[in-house]
C-alpha cells in the first residue's frame, strides 16, 4: 500500500468516525468516498463498523465497477462512482441519514431560499431527489440530476448527499444542511419563511466562490495593512 493511499484511507475512515460523532448518523448508516485517481475511488465497505475499519478494509471501486480490497464496497457505491465520474470538481462524497434533513427529505421537501446559508450548496436551494430503492440505477440518475450545478442535496425518504473538493469539505457540508434543514423545521413551525430573491441568492453565491479563503477576500472596502 503506497503512502498516498494510506493517507486518503485513514482520512476515509476518520471521516466515518466523525460523521457518528457529529451525530450526522448512527450505527453503519451512511457512506463515505475519495477519489484516488482519474479512475478511481475509495469508498467505505457495507455494513461494517466504523470503529473497527482498519486501512486494509477499505475498498478501491473503478469507475468501470470493478472493485479490490478486504471488504465489499457501500451498496450506495453507484451513486459515488457516477458523481465522480460525471463531476470533476468533486473528489469526495459525504452520504448520511442526518434527522432533520431526513425528516424534510421524507416530505419530498428541499430546503429554499429561506437563509442565505443554503447559497453554500451552489444554488439558491437545496433540491430534493424523488424516491427510489437505495443502490439503484435510478437513485443514481435522480441523484445526479438533483445535484445539477449543487453540491449538495436531498434524497426522498433516504437521507442526504453532500460532495466536497476534499473529505473535510464534504463532512462540512453535509453538517451545513443539517444545520439547515433544522432552521427550516423551525421556521415552518412559526410560520411561512420569508424567502430570499434569485437575485440576492444570485449575488450570495458568488460570494461564496472566495468565502473564507485566505489567499484572496470578497470584502473590496476591507484593506491590509502589514505594518499592524
Amino acid at each position: 500500500m503506497s503512502a498516498d493511499d494510506l493517507r486518503l484511507k485513514l482520512q476515509l475512515i476518520d471521516t466515518c468516525r466523525a460523521l457518528r460523532g457529529s451525530g450526522l448518523t448512527h450505527g453503519t448508516s451512511g457512506n463515505v468516498s475519495v477519489r484516488r485517481d482519474a479512475q478511481s475511488l475509495f469508498i467505505s465497505p457495507t455494513g461494517a463498523d466504523y470503529d473497527t475499519l482498519r486501512p486494509q478494509d477499505i475498498p478501491l471501486l473503478h469507475l468501470d465497477g470493478r472493485w479490490s480490497g478486504g471488504l465489499k464496497p457501500s451498496s450506495e457505491w453507484r451513486f459515488h462512482r457516477d458523481i465522480m465520474r460525471t463531476r470533476n470538481d468533486v473528489n469526495a462524497v459525504v452520504h448520511t441519514h442526518s434527522t432533520y434533513a431526513t425528516a424534510l427529505a421524507c416530505t419530498e421537501q428541499g430546503i429554499p431560499a429561506f437563509h442565505y446559508m443554503v447559497a453554500i450548496a451552489g444554488g439558491a436551494d437545496i433540491r430534493c431527489a424523488p424516491y427510489a430503492t437505495f443502490g439503484t440505477e435510478e437513485l443514481s440518475r435522480h441523484a445526479l440530476a438533483a445535484l445539477h450545478r449543487r453540491r449538495a442535496c436531498l434524497l426522498a425518504n433516504h437521507g442526504v448527499i453532500a460532495l466536497g473538493r476534499d473529505l473535510a469539505e464534504a463532512l462540512k457540508l453535509a453538517g451545513e444542511v443539517e444545520n439547515l434543514a433544522a432552521q427550516y423545521l423551525t421556521a415552518l413551525r412559526a410560520g411561512a419563511p420569508r424567502l430570499l430573491p434569485q437575485e440576492e441568492m444570485d449575488r450570495v453565491v458568488e460570494k461564496f466562490r472566495t468565502y473564507g479563503h485566505q489567499d484572496g477576500t470578497d470584502d473590496q472596502d476591507l484593506k491590509h495593512d502589514s505594518d499592524l
